[in-house]
């Protein structure tokens, strides 16, 4: 934090002298106001960032002619400061508002067009509208074909980011082709330790992750780490999140001891290097919070949850997104303590905030009204909890591709409600769509296709 304040201090004294030594308006101060934004990005202080970049730009548009590209920057720096903090509509009218301008000042295939189209990529991928993310990702990658080298590291961010895009949309072997012809480039335009190159192993561990594949998953994590202590100091926040990637995979293992040890090393280094309420250790704690959970340690949990809230509380806005995950967490652990009217406060809560934040058919709603079926479902409310499992199935349908694992889940559990209620027949019925599903989507012998044949199993035995 040391070097984020002595470049603070720098960009400040520099914006003193400037205001007495030139006039009101002039551009040099408004680049004096983006390099303070860029510090206070760097150091996760976004909204700071973003009441910089916006007097960068108020001098910028009298200083500057209307489609200069300064103003096309300005309006970028403002879109990032809102992506960063998840206000994804915000941030996708200051992208627009740049690429309508480099349209104009640029020529047609430029890599800033291109950059331009990857931040649009970006907020769309994250705002769960999957297909128009992976076209601004495309056009990106276009651009970019003509304008640059085959073999220039941008390209291997397309491919990178189009393969984030297939990861969501649970298209896991596109995923991961894209994945490796980044990683093919990134090899040779590279030195082979590069950040980069560890970047894209924990991207391809990720996938494998999501397959199931968890020893490869676990290989390629590793690898990412070795370069990582290679190419980056000891307590660099990449380095949380390599620790942190590994702790989900022995998390979707089971293996819970090994990934509280990952979780806890993760959380040493992003205490060390961020600032004390950074968005990322709230991500830590709440990761701690759902493996202690599962080692049945709920009051650890419920503790890791709330200090997860505790700083999100100060970091984000009212509304943000990862404000109804702490929501979550917290509701997942009174659910399984039984304290079921504790547990539905908490996850109505949380679908308060992403009624809000969130688009009406964003995929992590329908989880919330699938938590708020399961809790009504332990309840033994039947009636209501077939009515939540219904509209996140709903949701589903609109959000996800045809063979999504969460629409398998959202026919198990509504085949669960029924089963429940002793109609035996519906429920094999969605049981079997379920299992449909899972084995489109999932790797041959994934636990989760185990589970819904022995669902279907016990059901028949009933009936």
């Amino acid at each position: 934090m040391g070097e984020y304040s002595k470049a603070l201090s720098s960009h400040e004294r520099s914006l003193e002298i400037r205001k007495i030594a030139l006039p009101p308006n002039h551009h040099s101060l408004a680049s004096s106001y983006n390099n303070i934004g860029a510090v206070y990005r760097d150091m996760g202080e976004y909204s700071k960032a973003l009441s910089s970049y916006k007097r960068s730009l108020e001098i910028r548009k009298i200083a500057l002619p209307p489609n200069h590209h300064s103003l096309a920057s300005s309006y970028n720096n403002i879109g990032n400061a809102y992506y960063n903090m998840r206000e994804y509509s915000k941030a996708l009218s200051s992208y627009e508002q740049s690429l309508e301008i480099r349209k104009t000042a640029l020529p047609p295939n430029h890599p800033d067009l291109a950059s331009s189209y990857n931040n649009i990529g970006n907020v769309y991928d994250n705002m769960g509208e999957y297909s128009k993310a992976l076209s601004s990702y495309e056009r990106s990658l276009e651009i970019q074909k003509i304008a640059l080298p085959p073999n220039h590291p941008d390209l291997a961010k397309s491919y990178n980011n189009i393969g984030m895009v297939y990861n969501d949309m649970s298209e896991y072997s596109k995923a991961l082709s894209s994945h490796k012809q980044s990683l093919e480039i990134q090899k040779i335009a590279l030195p082979p330790n590069h950040p980069d190159l560890a970047s894209s192993y924990n991207n391809i561990g990720m996938v494998y992750n999501k397959m199931g594949e968890y020893s490869n998953a676990l290989s390629s994590y590793e690898r990412a780490i070795e370069i990582q202590k290679i190419a980056l100091p000891p307590n660099h926040p990449d380095l949380a999140s390599s620790y942190n990637n590994i702790g989900n995979v022995y998390k979707k293992m089971g293996e819970y001891s090994k990934a509280l040890t990952s979780y806890k090393r993760s959380l040493e280094i992003r205490r060390i290097a961020l600032p004390p309420n950074h968005p990322d250790l709230a991500s830590s704690y709440n990761n701690i919070g759902i493996v202690c959970k599962k080692m049945g340690e709920y009051s650890k949990a419920l503790s890791s949850y709330e200090r997860s809230l505790k700083i999100q509380k100060i970091a984000l806005p009212p509304n943000h997104p990862d404000l109804a995950s702490s929501y979550t967490g917290i509701a997942s652990v009174y659910n399984k303590m039984g304290e079921y009217s504790k547990a539905l406060s908490s996850y109505e809560r949380a679908i308060e905030i992403q009624k809000i934040a969130l688009p009406p058919n964003h995929p992590d709603l329908a989880t919330s009204y699938n938590n708020i079926g399961m809790v009504y479902n332990n309840m033994g409310e039947y009636s209501k909890a077939l009515p939540s499992h219904e509209r996140s199935f709903e949701i589903r349908k609109i959000a996800l591709p045809p063979n999504h694992p969460d629409l398998a889940a959202s026919y198990n559990n509504i085949g669960s409600v029924y089963n429940n209620m002793g109609e035996y027949s519906k429920a094999l019925s969605y049981y079997e769509k379920a299992l449909q599903i899972k084995k489109i989507a999932l790797s041959p012998g994934h636990p989760s296709t185990a589970l819904t044949e022995r669902n279907i199993e016990s059901v028949k035995k009933k009936m």
